[in-house]
């Protein structure tokens, strides 16, 4: 199955996220996309196998025929990636097994070439905050606001990685004047929470494109998996580096991903007007001091409460607390607590992470009834007493 894009006539997001990667199927005699479980694929040709493996080794390109192993390529999940690569706009698209797995791959390929420093701008999803800061894959980070971006690029800046709207705190960038900020260093954007529904970053020149597919792609909390869209050229490294660190993703998975995108516009249209709703009373509520909500919008609402927020975190009965986003059913936590953790408390408040914040990702539920959860949570926090500092060990 070829991840690149086929020439096929222009359509729209609705339509390619219904078709895409499901073109061959009616040739084939199926409706539903087939589930490759294979870990092996049989040769007789060891010599042809051979020429194969070098070709991989030597571009990263996707062998032609039969993947030889399931760590190098599977059919199933190479349909997921074609589909994201034309909701994208990109040229293709690379899984993994999560968001961080696709991250630390992104950050594997440029060191690889020597390009190790990296320009972020805060705030982004804790995992990757920590990934950076902690060093963990030898890589050296300048945190930077986004007008500082240009100077902060030195002749081994290998990546510049904003993330818009941003998590948790819903800050959001302006993708086109930071990509000319950027030269010729590639900038990554983490586009997991708008989806290519809300935006397309390639479109405002960000040359890698990156998803936790676990949130809004796949959209049931059920599968983990994490995707990067990009051109050719970095796709061969990324598919390396994917063969050489195992971070494949499971051919289960990429089949719930691919059925996932065939309802993403359905979903994050529906799940963006309760969020809008829910946005506009929480702003008209006393109990509430401050809501964070994205211009373009979107199914995140972030809000900072005047009482204690892990009373609303307690009281909730139809809403979910609980880690995780872009699920149909709602979901709330508090990030100074658990998503953003892993980040110094000095860290979390220069991106705005406070410990009043709240960050609720909306899902498909009557807004009335949700609203209903939330008032009485409010109520709860605004009648408990004054929360005390939740201090981080780090």
């Amino acid at each position: 199955m070829e991840t690149t894009r086929e020439a096929t006539p222009a359509r729209a997001l609705a339509t390619e996220a219904v078709h895409a990667g499901r073109d061959d199927l009616a040739a084939l005699g199926l409706h539903a996309a087939p589930l490759d479980l294979s870990t092996t694929y049989p040769s007789y040709d060891s010599r042809g196998e051979a020429e194969r493996i070098d070709a991989f080794a030597a571009t990263g390109a996707r062998p032609q025929g039969p993947p030889v192993y399931a760590r190098l390529d599977n059919p199933t999940t190479a349909r997921f990636e074609t589909a994201l690569a034309r909701l994208e706009g990109t040229r293709t698209a690379v899984a993994f097994a999560s968001g961080m797995a696709a991250l630390s791959a992104c950050l594997l390929a440029r060191s690889a070439a020597g390009l190790r420093h990296v320009v972020a701008v805060r705030p982004l999803y804790g995992s990757s905050d920590h990934l950076l800061s902690s060093g963990l894959l030898g890589t050296e980070v300048t945190w930077t606001d986004p007008a500082g971006i240009a100077a902060a690029i030195r002749p081994d800046t290998g990546l510049v990685l904003v993330e818009t709207p941003a998590n948790p705190t819903l800050a959001e960038i302006d993708l086109r004047a930071v990509a000319h900020d950027c030269g010729s260093v590639p900038l990554l954007a983490d586009n997991t929470f708008a989806t290519p529904v809300l935006q397309r970053p390639a479109e405002s020149g960000a040359r890698i494109v990156l998803h936790s597919a676990t949130k809004y792609l796949g959209g049931h909390g059920d599968v983990l998996g994490g995707a990067v869209a990009c051109d050719e050229e970095f796709a061969g490294v990324l598919r390396q580096v994917r063969f050489a660190t195992g971070a494949v993703l499971h051919p289960l998975a990429g089949y719930l991903l691919l059925r996932g995108l065939a309802t993403l516009p359905v979903r994050v249209r529906a799940a963006s007007a309760t969020a809008a709703l829910l946005a506009a009373r929480l702003a008209a509520d006393p109990r509430v001091s401050a809501v964070h909500y994205p211009r373009i919008g979107g199914a995140m609402v972030a809000f900072e409460v005047r009482g204690d927020p892990h009373a609303v975190i307690a009281a909730v009965r139809l809403i979910t607390p609980a880690v995780s986003l872009g699920s149909v059913d709602t979901l709330i936590q508090h990030p100074a607590s658990i998503s953003h953790r892993v980040v110094t408390a000095r860290d979390r408040a220069s991106g705005g992470v406070g410990e009043r914040l709240l960050r609720m990702s909306v899902g498909l539920e009557d807004a009335e009834d949700l609203w209903r959860d939330l008032d009485a949570a409010l109520t709860a926090s605004a009648a408990a007493p004054a929360p005390a500092p939740v201090r981080s060990a780090r």
